[in-house]
């Protein structure tokens, strides 16, 4: 499973923030990744240097074999807040989608 992480010109993806997410990306999508080809991750901060609640925006997608992508999308306040968000819809998504898979 490839995980790919993006962001936008707004939001400083250091390279410790991206091993930082991968990470926690690669634990907590563990138990997919026999069905998974890759997540892809996109950051951003849409309100840039005005701020404002819940501007960081996360787009995770997933890459299912022989499915079409399933994508989720989280406002919060921090960067790492909206990921942690996706990353739990994205499990619920998928945890439905795979069930789906084991009923046929």
């Amino acid at each position: 499973m490839e995980i790919l992480i993006n962001t936008d010109h707004n939001v400083e993806g250091s390279e410790e923030m991206i091993a930082y997410f991968k990470t926690e990306i690669q634990e907590d999508f563990e138990r997919f990744s026999e069905h998974l080809t890759r997540i892809e991750v996109k950051i951003s901060d849409e309100n840039s240097e005005k701020g404002g609640d819940k501007d960081k925006r996360c787009v995770m997608e997933a890459r299912i074999k022989g499915m079409q992508p399933t994508v989720v999308t989280s406002h919060e306040d921090t960067v790492k807040k909206a990921v942690k968000d996706a990353t739990h819809k994205l499990k619920k998504s998928l945890d439905t989608v795979m069930g789906r898979l084991s009923d046929h």
